[in-house]
Parts: C-alpha cells; sequence; structure tokens
C-alpha cells in the first residue's frame, strides 16, 4: 500500500472529487483514521493546543512536529501526509525554512509541509518547491498570527480583505502550492477563491463549497465539551463516553468487581 500523493490531491480537483482530512497527532488515531478510508492527515501545531494545553500554536517547536509526524506516519500506510512547520521556523530567511522543512521531511516521513501566509511567502515556497519541498498553502484565520489579528477573527469580511485573500491565492498557486487551507473565511470568498484556482482548496470553517473539508480529529469526535465553535460538527460525544468508561472502571475497582477471573492469570 503506498500514500497518496501530490498527484492525488491535484487529480481530486479534475475529477470533482471532494478531499477529507483530518488532523492528529498520535500512532493510534492514525491507525484508526487510515482504517475509515480518509484522504489525508495534517499533524497540525494545533497539538500546541490539543495535546499541551497551551491557549495557541505559537510554542511548538521544531522537534515536537517531527516527533508526533514519526508517530503518525508508523501508525498509517496510505493517507497523505503533511507536517505543519511551527512558529519561527520559516520567518527568518530562506535558508533557515529550508532547512527546517526538509529536515521535517527527512526526520518526520510526511510527503509535504504546511506553511501560513500569502504573498509575503510566495518567494519561501517557489524556494521550498523548486528543492521539491511540497507545499500547502494557509490563508484566512492562520493561527500563527492570532496576537496580529487580535484574536481568532473571521478574515475576508470587507470587499478589500476578500480582494487580498483572493490575491494572495492566486500567489501561493504561482508560486508552486500543490492545495490550499482556507480557514475562518466567508463561503461566498472560500467559493470564489476554489473557483478561481487550478489547485484544490481545503476548508475549515469556510462553507461547503471548497474541494475538501478538514477537522481536527479531537473536536469532530466530541473529546472537549467547552469547545463549540460555528463551523464544527461533532460526529460524536466522546468527552462523555470516556469519563462514563473511567468512571465504570473506578466503580468497579474500588468494589473489587475488576479483575475478575477472566482478567487473571493461572
Amino acid at each position: 500500500m503506498s500514500r497518496l500523493t501530490t498527484r492525488y490531491f491535484r487529480n481530486a480537483k479534475l475529477e470533482e472529487r471532494k478531499l477529507v482530512m483530518v488532523t492528529c497527532y498520535d500512532a493510534t488515531f492514525a491507525r484508526l483514521v487510515e482504517q475509515a478510508d480518509i484522504d489525508a492527515i495534517l499533524i497540525g501545531d494545533s497539538l500546541g493546543m490539543v495535546i499541551q494545553g497551551h491557549e495557541h500554536t505559537l510554542p511548538v517547536t521544531l522537534d515536537e512536529i517531527i516527533y508526533h509526524c514519526r508517530a503518525v506516519a508508523r501508525g498509517c500506510r496510505r493517507p497523505h501526509l503533511v507536517g505543519d512547520m511551527p512558529f519561527g521556523t520559516y520567518q527568518a530567511s530562506l535558508d533557515q525554512a529550508l532547512e527546517n522543512s526538509t529536515r521535517l521531511m527527512k526526520e518526520g516521513g510526511v510527503q509535504a509541509i504546511k506553511i501560513e501566509g500569502g504573498q509575503e511567502r510566495a518567494e519561501l515556497i517557489h524556494r521550498l518547491t523548486t528543492a521539491g519541498v511540497p507545499v500547502m498553502g494557509h490563508l484566512g484565520l492562520t493561527p500563527q498570527s492570532v496576537h496580529q489579528f487580535g484574536g481568532y477573527r473571521i478574515q475576508g469580511r470587507s470587499d478589500d480583505a476578500a480582494d487580498r485573500i483572493l490575491q494572495d491565492a492566486k500567489a501561493l498557486q504561482d508560486a508552486g502550492c500543490y492545495s490550499l487551507v482556507l480557514e475562518g473565511v466567508p463561503a461566498t470568498l472560500a467559493a470564489q477563491v476554489t473557483k478561481t484556482l487550478s489547485i484544490p482548496t481545503v476548508g475549515i470553517g469556510a462553507g461547503a463549497n471548497c474541494d475538501g473539508q478538514i477537522l481536527v480529529l479531537y473536536d469532530l469526535l466530541g473529546l472537549d465539551e467547552r469547545f463549540n465553535p460555528k463551523f464544527l460538527k461533532k460526529y460524536s460525544n466522546m468527552s462523555k463516553e470516556v469519563v462514563d468508561a473511567l468512571a465504570a472502571y473506578r466503580h468497579e475497582v474500588r468494589d473489587g468487581a475488576f479483575p475478575a477471573l477472566a482478567h487473571s492469570h493461572h
């Protein structure tokens, strides 16, 4: 079984076949994602919030992303794997970005990297793609810019802001991106960007007209009952299931019902 490639992404748009992505961070979930026939996994810097408990993604390091990429790569064989470039690993210089992105691919076992930003990243993306590093772009609500935005705010609402995102998307495509995440933008704008580009768009909080969708696995499974943004549909209520299972375990241990004879070696 071989990995799905960047070509699979391009063909999906040509064939009008929706791409399905999730974000996950470990081998166990990667194995289950593969069993569900999901196309691609993003090992996102969102692990800073979901796994590490930070308020935002900025503290995540390259070593931490590589660690989680390796875990995911060991857990599945078919999904296309994309590793996030953390904040501070590509902004200083083109050489820094090339060194860190090639390290992420070599040590993390991913097939592509993801970088946030628009026209200001075009030269960098061109340098990476010509060096053989496939790049997924990311526009709209880019979490690494949370302080610059003044919080997690929908982007592209005004005509000027929408036009800027459209021009950014064209620039990223021209620079060599094979796909583009659109996060937290109005559905009409996402539809316009998707129609304009020849590369596929993957939306999160960007409406139904993108070429694919991505959600954080923990979110769609309902593992955090406190997190309920408008864009999220919870396909399960696993936070309750996990708490109920742990409570049952606690009850049986304290009552002496576990371990029973069937769970003991003889």
